[in-house]
């Protein structure tokens, strides 16, 4: 693995840890994991292969993803405060979270070091064409979790702005305009 590869593996996992300390739910929140598997798909995927069972592989790895990304969108604490949202990744949004992105660090790590022969004689079994799909199976994998998060994030925010308007509008009812009375 490249230092690069290796700068851009840890930094998607340390987003999450930035979001373990309750914060502002803002713009950021949003474009900086994002920025990095753009960064990421521009850097790495060159192309989708799809010969074989090259999409068989990629549909299977980009599940996973969609999967950690909602579980992990979904177990992140939003709330409330004042006239902000915050938002605050609890143990499971990162335990998932450092699974995902942990799990193709590994995998390259891991193929980068002795498991390229196995990788091999999987792809011929299973008739993946290229390593080509590989790049594009783990690189679509964490682009997937990571906009299923946030679009989970996203959802559930409008949700929770949502649930905190119509607490005030039946609190804090708005004066009436009729004059008559």
């Amino acid at each position: 693995m490249t230092t690069t590869e290796w700068i851009t593996d840890i930094a998607l996992v340390l987003i999450v840890f930035r979001q373990l300390r309750e914060g502002r739910l803002d713009l950021k929140t949003f474009l900086i994991p994002l920025g990095i598997v753009a960064f990421v798909a521009h850097t790495y995927l060159d192309s989708v292969p799809a010969a074989g069972n090259d999409l068989v592989l990629i549909g299977a790895l980009m599940a996973v993803g969609a999967a950690l990304g909602i579980a992990g969108g979904v177990c992140t604490r939003i709330r409330v405060a004042g006239e902000h949202l915050l938002i605050k990744a609890g143990a499971v949004s990162a335990i998932l979270w450092v699974l995902g992105m942990g799990a193709r660090m590994g995998f390259q790590f891991w193929v980068s070091h002795g498991g390229a022969d196995n990788v091999v004689r999987f792809s011929i079994a299973h008739h993946i064409t290229t390593d080509q799909a590989w790049v594009a199976a783990f690189v679509l994998m964490a682009l997937t979790e990571v906009v299923t998060r946030l679009a989970t994030i996203f959802i559930r925010s409008r949700m929770v702005n949502g649930r905190q308007a119509q607490t005030t509008a039946a609190t804090h009812p708005a004066p009436s305009l009729d004059r008559t009375a």
